[in-house]
């Protein structure tokens, strides 16, 4: 990653979205750090998803505002989203490329020159374990090797900002425990990276802090460690999760 700029992270503000009568994420503010990997939580149908793509552009709050390292995103858009990558939880690829071809391509959209491209690709392709296979063509691929290619297709442009949904869907333990150590690299680094997820053991071993939404609505943020204080200090995130989304389901 190039050197990020002290005006790097996410910022929420009172971000909220409707979708027809049904209210997805209510008054929502978040300020991701810097440097920070951000665990996102919830149930499924608790906002997760919608969040997600506000800050990546998909979507438009309707009202709040949202700026990926200093852009708002939205009236600026184009400079917010050269800042960041997204990885879906279903990865799409261009299935008629090869895994190099479409690798090249991103490369491209990107305005990564040729030589960087290789720089970065030469560190990347080795620790998500790729190699082998990028002279195929990517419609023979299972899940996790998509997977594997979108996740370097999305560092390619050495993005501030990592947002991604469901990383370790597919991935074998040693793809898995390759992934976190990229993620970990990335926030050392200066850059954020703000995940959503449901395997609570990788949020466990990575994030730095934890925030949990339920109904659209904040519940909880903090480290583990401050979550576990609110609960008791011997419950698991596990154990916190299911208490907090419980406690609320009904109301």
């Amino acid at each position: 990653m190039s050197k990020t700029t002290g005006n790097t992270g996410i910022t929420l503000e009172s971000v909220r979205k409707s979708y027809g009568d049904k209210l997805a994420v209510r008054d929502l503010s978040l300020d991701i750090r810097p440097g920070e990997l951000f665990a996102f939580l919830g149930p499924n149908g608790a906002g997760k998803t919608t969040t997600i793509k506000m800050i990546v552009g998909l979507l438009r709050p309707d009202q709040g505002s949202i700026t990926v390292c200093g852009h708002t995103v939205g009236s600026n858009g184009v400079a917010a989203k050269s800042k960041l990558a997204y990885v879906p939880d279903q990865p799409f690829i261009y299935e008629k490329l090869t895994g190099q071809e479409f690798l090249y391509f991103v490369a491209e959209l990107y305005g990564v020159s040729d030589a960087h491209r290789d720089e970065v690709l030469h560190r990347l392709m080795p620790a998500l374990d790729i190699s082998e296979f990028m002279d195929q063509l990517t419609e023979s691929y299972s899940h996790g090797m998509k997977q594997r290619v979108v996740l370097a297709a999305a560092l390619l442009h050495e993005p501030e900002v990592l947002v991604i949904d469901e990383p370790m869907v597919g991935l074998d333990p040693r793809t898995a425990r390759a992934v976190k150590d990229l993620f970990l690299d990335h926030t050392r680094r200066g850059g954020t990276v703000f995940m959503s997820t449901h395997t609570l053991d990788i949020v466990e071993a990575v994030a730095d802090r934890i925030g949990i939404i339920n109904h659209g609505e904040l519940v909880a943020i903090g480290s583990l460690d401050e979550l576990k204080s609110e609960a008791s200090r011997h419950h698991s995130l596990e154990t916190i999760f299911l208490q907090l989304t419980e406690a609320r389901k009904d109301d």
